[in-house]
């Protein structure tokens, strides 16, 4: 398991990013569930400074409900997170792969793939392109 989530960089500044990531979740059908300020957190609770970078818990209600019926431990794999960051030129995205799931339980293959071309295609339409996922684009 070499490739565990889908990545892209872009020229677009942090804010700016997580502003858009969270429109073209919504395009996608996904809302933001929970947001988890890293930086914020390690400096309470560590006193370390680290890049901006936030975590924002999507979900898309019928595909969990879809994924949970299906084999019930896939709640520990919920929500999708997806990670936005500062990076030098503008940001990083990633997105945990959910076709990663079907190696945990085949019996996810169909919500998986589905989840997959969804967060595809907002990652693609990020970075202005419908190349490979994995690609990074600066």
């Amino acid at each position: 398991m070499n490739h565990f989530t889908l990545s892209a960089s872009v020229v677009t500044p942090y804010d700016q990013t997580v502003e858009r990531v969270r429109e073209l979740l919504a395009d996608a059908g996904f809302g933001v569930l929970t947001e988890i300020d890293l930086a914020a957190t390690l400096r309470a609770k560590l006193g370390v400074e680290i890049e901006p970078r936030i975590i924002l818990g999507a979900c898309r209600p019928a595909l969990a409900h879809q994924a949970l019926e299906l084999d019930s431990r896939v709640a520990t794999l919920l929500p999708c997170n997806v990670v936005v960051a500062a990076a030098v030129g503008g940001a990083t995205v990633e997105v945990f792969d959910p076709a990663v799931m079907t190696q945990f339980s085949p019996a996810l293959a169909g919500v998986a793939a589905d989840a997959r071309a969804r967060l595809s295609g907002m990652m693609s339409a990020l970075t202005g392109d419908v190349e490979d996922p994995h690609a990074t684009r600066a």
